[in-house]
């Protein structure tokens, strides 16, 4: 969360009045007022997930938020599910990587009833112990599915060998060795731990003013107290650059090649350069790999490149789906793209067409109160501020050309690589090193 000193703040940003709260408990409160829907939708974040998990913990916080809706003090499942559809509202709940969070949407007439529901889902959850075997079961499944889909696999590789006994090198739903042992025990402790008021942030959006709505946050939550004990405190291990292969044969109609490089976090000074590069490089078709190793070449099923915001050192990743013939040059390919962007300049064309598409598609985010409740939720739990929105945009129309070509220069060394496909065209590369 952010460390602002004064209890409310208020921010224009694109025209969207932004209020900020702090209550006396410490949960951070923001509202949009957006009164042209008759819609309210909230984002509830708890700073948990993956990221706050041990390597014993690993799918944890997933299996924490499939059963967190099935049952509390008060309510069981079937009363919880009663309540939202009686209404037509909606509630759910997901563990991402940085953040655990808790959805609602509902029409303004309802909005309290339903976060009085939240509110009791967030801090009394009842954790059934015929629902946690069900959602462990489910969970188990899951995983041996993933199992099957070669661009999990690939990934699932390529992000353990760049991570090692760092939380980012697993799975969000974890393993199969340590999903199979959780018990409803665990999953209290993990609640006990993380789900607390001075580590919540609500976002709230639509028709309904800041202090209506802040009134009735203090309504159902200001009575939350946050525990004496301090949350704890993170114990990351330093990430080694040891980059090397990995090779997977499995029987599939096409290779997934895939690069990954280490790079900055949310606040690392390269971030929106690296952003931007991401943006020119693989997305969508008019993007640098899909145009040169696509339509060009005609090496490519699908080719992409992503870099997700994280709060420590994230993957920039470069990956191309080919026929298994194609493997090698697939792989060449791919390296030879991400090399250019230090050993020479985007041109000032492709640089702005890329700013117009990273913005435009920004933009594009923040047009329902449940994108808008959404964004600056999150940029409150990652510890950034709602003033990051205007900073990114204006930072990213800011970037000049050689600033990219320095990130490149400085981020893309000798990339890890991943590779799933058939054992002939594995087995056609040079042996892998051992990871």
């Amino acid at each position: 969360m952010t460390t602002d000193n004064e209890k409310q703040v208020t921010a224009e940003l694109q025209n969207q009045h932004i209020h900020r709260t702090v209550l006396d408990n410490g949960i951070v409160v923001l509202v949009a007022e957006n009164p042209a829907a008759d819609i309210i939708a909230a984002r509830i974040f708890v700073g948990a997930g993956s990221y706050w998990e041990s390597q014993e913990q690993a799918g944890l916080a997933h299996l924490l938020s499939a059963v967190l809706t099935k049952g509390t003090q008060k309510l069981s499942s079937l009363e919880i599910a009663e309540r939202v559809e009686s209404v037509g509202a909606s509630l759910g709940t997901d563990a991402a990587t940085d953040y655990f969070l808790l959805s609602l949407k509902t029409v303004t007439s309802d909005f309290e009833e339903i976060l009085e529901l939240a509110g009791q889902i967030l801090r009394s959850p009842s954790f059934p112990e015929v629902e946690v075997e069900l959602e462990r079961r489910l969970a188990l499944q899951a995983i041996r599915s993933q199992q099957e889909q070669p661009f999990t696999i690939a990934f699932d590789k390529l992000r353990q060998a760049m991570y090692q006994n760092h939380p980012y090198a697993m799975s969000g739903l974890g393993i199969e060795a340590t999903v199979a042992t959780f018990s409803r025990a665990d999953l209290q402790q993990y609640h006990q731990t993380y789900f607390r008021p001075d580590n919540v942030v609500i976002s709230i959006a639509g028709r309904v003013t800041p202090a209506a709505a802040v009134a009735l946050v203090e309504q159902v939550l200001g009575d939350w107290e946050a525990p004496a004990v301090p949350l704890p405190t993170l114990k990351l291990p330093a990430l080694a650059h040891q980059p090397g292969r990995t090779m997977t044969p499995q029987q599939t109609q096409q290779s997934i090649v895939m690069l990954g490089y280490l790079a900055p976090s949310v606040r690392g000074a390269e971030y929106t350069a690296l952003k931007l590069v991401s943006t020119y490089l693989g997305n969508g078709l008019s993007s640098r790999l899909f145009v040169e190793l696509r339509e060009k070449r005609g090496l490519a099923y699908e080719v992409s490149a992503f870099y997700p915001t994280r709060q420590d050192v994230a993957p920039f990743v470069v990956y191309m789906g080919t026929a298994p013939e194609n493997t090698a040059i697939a792989l060449a390919g791919l390296q030879t793209e991400v090399e250019l962007l230090c050993t020479s300049q985007i041109s000032e064309d492709a640089l702005q067409a890329a700013k117009n598409k990273l913005l435009g598609q920004y933009a594009l985010g923040k047009q329902t109160n449940a994108q808008i409740a959404q964004i600056f939720g999150w940029y409150e739990i990652m510890g950034l501020g709602i003033t990051f929105d205007t900073q990114f945009q204006k930072a990213v129309a800011d970037l000049a050309a050689p600033e990219l070509q320095q990130a490149a220069c400085q981020y893309f060394l000798e990339p890890y690589v991943s590779l799933v496909g058939p054992e002939s065209a594995v087995n056609s590369l040079v042996t892998p090193v051992s990871i």
